[in-house]
């Protein structure tokens, strides 16, 4: 007997982040910024990290937030899906 998983009993990955280009087709940058205490001099850092995200319907545009899930390997470097905008951008 197989064990069926439904998407909504495992864990997803979801972080929320900043579109920074939009111009490559059905893929969007989207920049997660951070802020991490140092361990040792306890300064405040501020980490930026940039992940390549599956946009189906090439809806969201640069400055708009989105929220990613994290899916399957889609190409070489998507490895998320923009699961809806959060807010669009103003310009």
């Amino acid at each position: 007997m197989a064990v069926e998983t439904s998407r909504l009993s495992r864990r997803v990955k979801t972080r929320s982040g900043i579109v920074v280009s939009d111009r490559m087709n059905k893929t969007r940058v989207v920049e997660i910024i951070t802020s991490v205490r140092h361990p040792i001099y306890e300064k405040v850092l501020r980490q930026e990290r940039r992940f390549y995200a599956h946009d189906e319907g090439n809806e969201s545009h640069a400055g708009d937030k989105v929220l990613l899930e994290e899916t399957r390997p889609l190409s070489r470097t998507k490895r998320w899906r923009v699961v809806k905008i959060l807010e669009k951008s103003r310009f």
